[in-house]
């Protein structure tokens, strides 16, 4: 698709050139004298005909950048996916009497099956298959937590604002969407242009925000409400805050992410798991973002659904037992390299991936490729989605690796699903706050002699220089790494005194040489201590579900062609309602037959409806196709029914005690419709009209 733009880019502009080159050779021959009339008409049909040409290329480009792979219009797909979500009810704004608050969001009776079906999925997919062992953590988290996690610091967006009205903008939406609104509209932009534009939104996300400043004022982007100049970009907290009982003493956030509460618990885990690793933690639940300026629907709301995996694993030892199983996966993935150069995603083999050095371990590339099944399982277009590794400033500085799973939309890519080698940090971070070491025991079947690292803090000293501040600076001497311990021998040993930050305190204090001991020995050691490595695996559940909605979507026209038709191709696994059933007439006798096929479903666990209203066949198909009910059960016998597949519209002749059975397997995923199909008698609907 890029290499297309950029072609119809190039031809647009040699069209331009041609139409101004003849222009002016027309302007050139009127100005000369005893030039003979046909000559003159002859070069103004040529230039006509050149005009043609470039409108012609113009309307291609405009197509290129504008619409979806079928030609359709971006927009209008949009507008009529959303129409139809919240008329069916899968979800519709919040306090939406009130005129509803930007950024929260209720869903439907359909919205809330099919995001049930959703996380029921991913818990057979993930925790099930790995074992893993499910929590389920307050939303309130007092703010030391957040604090020693990084988050009261740094989980910052850039805003900048309306100097007049003060009102505020996320900065990077606003380069992204001057951007993208020049490639989709501005036709003269030359093809150097257009590469620009689309390498600022390529590294968007690398900008620092001296950077992503620059870029708004060097092409005089304003405010998009009144035109106003805007303010530099500047930090603002995404966190919404509390505090903890009456007294308002305690602070406290709505939790940004639901990892926290795994990493505070991993002592009681690791015990729970008998003291081995490597073990996996999940949790799903709600998260809370004040976001700056809410869009896009259930892509970017202030309260979401979560579902993160927490993997602790051995920093010395990263692969994967059932790595082999994923290694030969193949998908589009977007390495930092391919990004920075300009270049887009490329097809790759997850096995050779791993061995290149692209991803980094075994472990991340595991789980990517089991997020990569996930999805597809789901229904997600398996050629709308890729894999992007993030940019070096985009990475937090303790991260071993990052990826995100982007599924494209209407809107773009949508990052969905990020997948994270988080190296020690965490748990070192939460180890250092509160003085409880989070680590893992490798025990040793004979004992090692190793030449060990020994601080040994003066508490006399120590007391008497900081008094009640004592403890938080013996517990940061305690947890320096070895670099860092023997960076402070040389200095106290040539200086006498060292400049020491302390976390806790947030501030340096100044270590003098009788304060501490620090020294190399010799010990045997019955075992090693240390801090596991965590890969994170964190999906945004609406995310999904909102493109899984655009990827599900479709019309066709019907039977009469007079209108078209919405219908939501949820494959059974996540379908709402997994089928209806439809008495053909109203009679007593086909209400009885109903009744009891409904009882069955019921049995078997199946969601199901029953229409009996007296629309025809066809209008009640119609109906239930928008919502995405796979199979339709018509009671036109007291013997026998036929089930109807919602896209192929095939239809198979069932006895009513087999009903439930012949649904059940291929909405639990045992068979597929083509086996059922192969099993049944197929059946010819007699009221083909009413198709």
């Amino acid at each position: 698709m890029a290499s297309s733009e950029d072609s119809l880019r190039q031809s647009l502009a040699e069209k331009q050139a041609a139409v101004d080159a003849q222009a002016e050779a027309v302007r050139a021959l009127k100005a000369r004298s005893g030039i003979a009339k046909d000559e003159i008409d002859a070069a103004v049909e040529v230039l006509k005909d050149l005009k043609m040409e470039h409108g012609a290329a113009a309307k291609r480009l405009q197509s290129a950048v504008s619409s979806n792979s079928d030609g359709s219009s971006k927009e209008a797909f949009r507008q009529a996916v959303v129409n139809t979500l919240e008329r069916r009810l899968f979800y519709i704004p919040s306090f939406k009497i009130y005129r509803g608050v930007a950024g929260l969001y209720d869903y439907g009776p359909p919205g809330c099956a099919v995001k049930s079906n959703v996380l029921a999925f991913w818990r057979q997919h993930f925790v099930l298959e790995e074992n893993m062992l499910e929590v389920d953590c307050p939303c309130v988290t007092p703010e030391i937590v957040l604090k020693a996690s990084g988050h009261v610091d740094k989980f910052t967006d850039l805003m900048v604002k309306d100097e007049k009205t003060g009102t505020c903008y996320r900065a990077d939406h606003l380069l992204k969407d001057y951007c993208k609104g020049k490639l989709e509209k501005d036709l003269t932009l030359s093809p150097e242009k257009a590469a620009e534009f689309k390498h600022v939104v390529s590294v968007l996300d690398d900008l620092s925000s001296e950077e992503l400043g620059a870029k708004l004022k060097e092409y005089d982007i304003r405010s998009p409400d009144t035109g106003n100049q805007l303010s530099d970009p500047y930090p603002f907290n995404l966190m919404f805050q509390t505090s903890i009982g009456p007294s308002g003493l305690l602070p406290g956030y709505m939790r940004p992410e639901t990892a926290q509460g795994i990493f505070v618990n991993f002592k009681d885990l690791y015990y729970y798991n008998g003291n081995k690793l490597p073990f996996a933690a999940a949790q799903i639940g709600q998260a809370f973002r004040n976001e700056i300026s809410p869009r896009q629907g259930l892509l970017r709301v202030r309260e979401f659904t979560l579902a993160e995996i927490e993997h602790f694993v051995d920093p010395e030892d990263k692969s994967h037992p059932k790595f082999v199983d994923v290694a030969k996966l193949e998908f589009l993935m977007f390495p930092r390299e391919e990004q920075l150069a300009g270049k887009s995603a490329k097809t790759m083999i997850l096995g050779q991936a791993v061995s290149k050095g692209t991803i980094n371990n075994e472990t991340l590339g595991y789980f990517i490729g089991r997020v990569y099944l996930f999805l597809t399982l789901l229904g997600i277009d398996k050629d709308r989605l890729r894999f992007r590794q993030h940019l070096p400033n985009e990475m937090a500085h303790y991260a071993a690796d990052c990826w995100d799973a982007e599924i494209e939309c209407s809107y773009g890519w949508i990052e969905c699903v990020g997948i994270a080698d988080r190296s020690a940090y965490d748990l070192r971070a939460h180890s250092e706050k509160s003085g409880v070491p989070l680590v893992a025991h490798e025990k040793f079947s004979e004992p090692r002699e190793v030449e060990k690292l020994v601080i040994t803090p003066s508490k006399k000293e120590l007391g008497l220089a900081f008094k009640g501040n004592q403890r938080m600076v013996v517990e940061a001497l305690e947890a320096m790494s070895e670099k860092e311990a023997l960076e402070m021998k040389k200095a106290l040993e040539d200086k006498g005194e060292v400049d020491f930050q302390v976390c806790t305190l947030g501030k340096s204090v100044v270590i003098k040489k009788n304060m501490v001991s620090i020294s190399m020995e010799r010990k045997k050691e019955h075992q090693r201590v240390f801090t596991p490595s965590v890969i994170e695996p964190s999906f945004g559940i609406g995310r999904i579900i909102y493109c899984l909605f655009e990827h599900s979507f479709y019309t066709r026209p019907s039977k009469s062609e007079d209108e078209q038709l919405n219908v939501f191709r949820f494959p059974p696994l996540v379908a709402p309602i997994k089928c209806t059933v439809f008495p053909l007439i109203k009679s007593q006798q086909f209400d009885e037959v109903a009744k009891l096929i409904a009882k069955s479903l019921t049995a078997a666990g199946i969601s199901h409806i029953i229409d009996v209203t007296g629309t025809s066949i066809g209008k009640r198909y119609a109906r239930t196709d928008e919502l995405g009910v796979p199979f339709a059960i018509t009671v036109d016998s007291t013997t026998s029914v036929t089930i109807r597949e919602r896209d192929s519209k095939e239809q198979i002749r069932v006895s009513i005690d087999e009903v439930a059975s012949a649904v059940k397997e291929v909405t639990d995923g045992q068979s597929t419709w083509a086996d059922v199909l192969w099993r049944y008698p197929t059946h010819v609907t007699t009221h083909a009209a009413d198709e």
